[in-house]
């Protein structure tokens, strides 16, 4: 699914963040028409500007975008920003529940399987971008994603972002993914306790209960105590806390001691995700010490869920597909996979259980297990048989 398109623009001095509709709104001068094989009625409307898809030799007087390719990735009530470059990215997307906020991508980590590679660069324009973004989004967005890089180096700017959400969006669950290193400085876990935001998760990863482990995973000296410190600051602040642990060759060996390691010294997690890994990034430079056949360790990550859920730990399978793991994990299986990287293979399309699977990533298309097999309808002591 596209997320980004490019025309040639014209009269745009700054970027414009607003709603995008195809017909004009008369009660809201914030909005971007889009006029596919047209131009706005009489060359003037109270929007912000339009987008068409005709040449550039059918501009007029009025800030635009011309040669769009298609506007079949965006529906009324969409939110976008266009560029003075002529580039249009989708910051919201109104029928989808998997949208998120990219607050920067510096990271103080540089992980292995990173599928977003920190850049060291200036991207604090994004957040001018977010402070006109938050108060547009609708009232009923049920949760919204903060990523990054790692959101927690914008500092201030970090803080300000989630009071923009608490303002404009009460009710709105947040889910921010960070590796927790932060907080290991008491005055941020602190300070995010004075914000009082029970709507708040935080996913953070441990991908080891030894710490050498972790920190060569996430190639930071002394990331694994950061992290440590980080979770009891944030329990001591009664913060929501996620564990995520990916899945790949570095974490197998030592699945299970990671999770007896988190019942006993992170109780406090609400929830526990073993996530399949994501062909993207990092992950192709790294594969030689990364891809493991999830086959191959359903052994492990079955010891592994039933233990925790077995101590009353909530357990999710996140990125895994239903026919590589045994029956008895189907109910910790998640659809997982955001719908704009979301693909299932040709041969998913005849299986029985398609609805329930989560599929795979787009980047997996050319490096997935070899025993993917769809479900047949066929019943063999009342249970369905791959």
């Amino acid at each position: 699914m596209l997320l980004k398109t490019k025309g040639y623009s014209h009269l745009l001095e700054e970027p414009i963040v607003a709603k995008v509709s195809s017909t004009p709104l008369a009660d809201d001068s914030t909005f971007i028409l889009l006029c596919e094989n047209s131009l706005p009625a009489d060359y003037m409307f109270s929007g912000e500007a339009f987008l068409t898809n005709l040449p550039q030799s059918h501009k007029v007087d009025f800030p635009s975008v011309y040669g769009v390719p298609d506007f079949d990735h965006l529906m009324d009530g969409d939110i976008v920003i266009v560029n003075t470059d002529g580039v249009i990215n989708t910051l919201y997307r109104i029928h989808s529940q998997q949208n998120f906020l990219l607050l920067t991508e510096r990271c103080n980590s540089n992980c292995l399987m990173c599928s977003q590679p920190p850049r060291d660069r200036d991207d604090s324009y994004l957040i001018s971008t977010y402070k006109k973004l938050i108060p547009m989004i609708p009232k009923d967005c049920r949760e919204l994603g903060l990523t990054g890089g790692e959101p927690t180096l914008l500092g201030d700017d970090f803080f300000n972002i989630l009071d923009w959400i608490q303002f404009s969006l009460p009710e709105t669950q947040i889910h921010c993914l960070t590796n927790g290193r932060s907080f290991a400085w008491s005055n941020m876990a602190d300070q995010l306790g004075t914000m009082n935001l029970k709507q708040l998760m935080l996913g953070i990863p441990l991908y080891s209960d030894y710490y050498a482990l972790h920190d060569y995973i996430v190639q930071a000296k002394d990331a694994f105590n950061q992290t440590m410190k980080g979770f009891y600051n944030l329990a001591r602040n009664g913060q929501r806390i996620e564990i995520r642990i990916v899945l790949h060759q570095q974490t197998i060996p030592r699945l299970v001691e990671l999770a007896k390691f988190i019942y006993k010294n992170l109780p406090f997690a609400e929830h526990i995700a073993f996530m399949g890994l994501e062909n993207q990034g990092y992950t192709p430079h790294n594969i030689s010490k990364l891809w493991i056949d999830p086959v191959e360790y359903v052994g492990q990550l079955t010891e592994a869920v039933q233990f925790l859920h077995a101590m009353g730990m909530t357990v999710s399978i996140y990125n895994s597909q239903l026919c590589l793991i045994p029956a008895e994990l189907w109910e910790f299986n998640r659809k997982s996979i955001s719908d704009w990287k979301n693909i299932y293979l040709d041969e998913c399309s005849r299986c029985a259980k398609i609805d329930e699977c989560g599929g795979l990533f787009a980047s997996a298309k050319d490096r997935h297990s070899d025993y993917i097999k769809p479900f047949d309808y066929i019943e063999i002591s009342g249970s369905l048989k791959s």
